[in-house]
């Protein structure tokens, strides 16, 4: 199974051009100065090139989004790949367009779905990246800088196209949240290690699929509807909540000790039920008088097991103005490892009877498949 992918790509072009000329370092213009008058050669863009040479047999699948010139675009004409360039830097480049490029890419992810930020640096500019990402953005670093002490890096640039290239074949990735850290240049000059944390972001794992999750090795079905129920709790006690058919959501309105219409959607409102069995003008009037108070909305839905619809079997009442009405981002699917893993690697399905709004949907999406605990899964359209 192939799926379509659209990528953020960011590329510090002189990421670890201090490490050949004993800087130890590359953060700073001043250092980046330094270590061009001594010679140094930058090296992060053939790092990139490493790893986007595996996705060439891939072009037709993968749509990138990229700031200009030697923070992304040239890397890519230079192989072949479509993109679109959302921000040009300064020439030459500056922390400070890292910054841009990650505001204009969250800008972008607001209209259009974005499956992963790739970017190609060292522990400085996962620091740039994770200061100002969305982080419903899941990102991964393709190591090219002089410090890599940061979680959000695969090991090699290599490791980072594999990784690619097992979302392009639709394989399941987990969903882990990773460390960012930094040491301080100038103690390490002086033999000094001093690192520190400054955040997390979201990374696709490497996939161990069912893991143990407190029950024998195996998932306990009991135990992680519990697990999921406290993490949609999480999500959604401020606000409002549209909560959709099926057994799994079902559960989690057991958990908040709430009645539920299996076969119907009910809507509750700071944990309490506030109507059942609605109507799709019903849930659209709801979410529409919510949004004008300034209350936030999310949709809660579930996978039909074996088949794997998420829209369009079983809950007509998710109409395509709702979704569009809520938006992408604010939908919620949640389902066991188990159920996910009994679709045996097909897709799971939107068939809203809205085209535009099926392929808008396409892509990889969040599972909430325990608590703090998702999975990457693809989900395609009918076509």
């Amino acid at each position: 199974m192939s799926v379509r992918l659209t990528i953020g790509l960011l590329l510090n072009p002189f990421a670890g051009i201090g490490g050949s000329v004993a800087l130890k370092g590359s953060d700073g213009a001043d250092t980046v100065q330094q270590a061009l008058a001594r010679g140094a050669k930058p090296l992060a863009i053939e790092r990139a090139k490493m790893a986007l040479e595996l996705l060439r047999p891939y072009q037709q699948q993968l749509d990138f989004v990229c700031a200009g010139a030697d923070m992304g675009a040239n890397c890519l004409e230079a192989l072949g790949f479509n993109y679109q360039v959302i921000f040009q830097p300064n020439v030459p480049s500056e922390a400070v367009d890292s910054h841009g490029f990650v505001n204009a890419l969250n800008q972008y992810a607001q209209q259009h779905h974005i499956d992963l930020l790739l970017f190609a640096g060292g522990d400085g500019t996962a620091r740039d990246v994770c200061g100002f990402i969305d982080e419903r953005i899941p990102v991964l670093g393709i190591p090219a800088g002089c410090k890599i002490h940061s979680g959000v890096y695969a090991v090699t640039p290599i490791a980072a196209g594999r990784m690619v290239e097992q979302m392009a074949q639709g394989e399941l990735l987990s969903l882990a949240e990773a460390n960012v850290m930094d040491i301080d240049e100038t103690a390490f000059r002086q033999g000094i290690v001093r690192a520190k944390r400054y955040g997390e972001m979201t990374i696709p794992d490497d996939l161990r699929y069912v893991q143990s999750v407190k029950s024998g090795g195996k998932e306990s079905d009991e135990l992680v509807l519990q697990d999921i129920a406290a993490e949609v709790i999480d999500l959604t006690e401020d606000g409002l909540a549209i909560m959709g058919s099926g057994s799994t959501v079902a559960a989690v309105m057991a958990q908040m000790d709430l009645t539920n219409s299996l076969l119907g959607v009910d809507v509750i409102a700071q944990g309490e039920l506030m109507a059942s069995d609605q109507t799709a003008n019903q849930l659209l009037t709801h979410v529409q008088l919510a949004q004008d108070e300034g209350t936030p909305c999310k949709l809660v839905i579930t996978v039909i097991g074996g088949q794997g619809h998420v829209f369009g079997r079983g809950n007509q009442q998710l109409s395509p103005a709702l979704i569009r009405t809520l938006g992408v981002e604010n939908i919620i699917v949640v389902a066991t490892k188990n159920k996910l893993q009994s679709l045996q690697g097909r897709p799971l399905i939107a068939d809203t009877g809205d085209a535009e709004l099926d392929q808008m949907l396409s892509g990889y999406i969040r599972v909430v498949t325990g608590y703090r605990d998702y999975v990457m899964y693809p989900l395609a359209s009918p076509s």
